[in-house]
């Protein structure tokens, strides 16, 4: 099986080309997406070479797949949305009719980009803890656990 390590940049997605490594992933044929998708060769093309995809289009693909595209955005956000207000937090607690998930949600990926941020110098401790909104010490953990592993790996 052939793997791609994909470095993905959660601030500019371009989704056709994630669903086109998925697809190599898979070793997908163009004719059962066809039928899956209920589209023809040209409508794929154009959706691989698309930044974005339809919501019900993405839930389809992420179907036939196996693979929650949807978390690709969802880290994004985690990433890059600005952290409300205690005030504005209660109120959308109280107001909102809509589920409200945690945004501290830290998986391998958000935790590798932020590392990289910092082992590559784009970034101080400092701006990572006021733009991520991270705890010192968490982010103190992950350079411990996560470097140290890296390292073991390289040798």
């Amino acid at each position: 099986m052939i793997k791609y390590n994909v470095l993905i940049d959660f601030k500019e997605i371009h989704m056709g080309n994630l669903i086109k490594i998925r697809v190599r992933e898979k070793k997908m044929g163009l004719l059962r997406i066809c039928g899956f998708l209920k589209c023809t060769a040209e409508e794929i093309e154009k959706m691989y070479i698309s930044s974005s995809i339809d919501s019900d289009m993405l839930l389809k693909w992420s179907k036939l797949l196996e693979y929650d595209f949807f978390r690709i955005y969802s880290q994004h956000i985690i990433l890059y949305a600005p952290c409300n207000s205690d005030q504005e937090k209660e109120q959308s607690k109280e107001d909102s009719g809509l589920p409200n998930f945690r945004k501290s949600l830290y998986t391998r990926e958000i935790i590798d980009f932020m590392l990289n941020q910092y082992n590559s110098g784009n970034m101080s401790r400092q701006e990572i803890y006021q733009r991520y909104n991270i705890p010192k010490s968490t982010f103190h953990k992950w350079l411990n656990k996560y470097n140290s592993e890296l390292k073991e790996s390289e040798e």
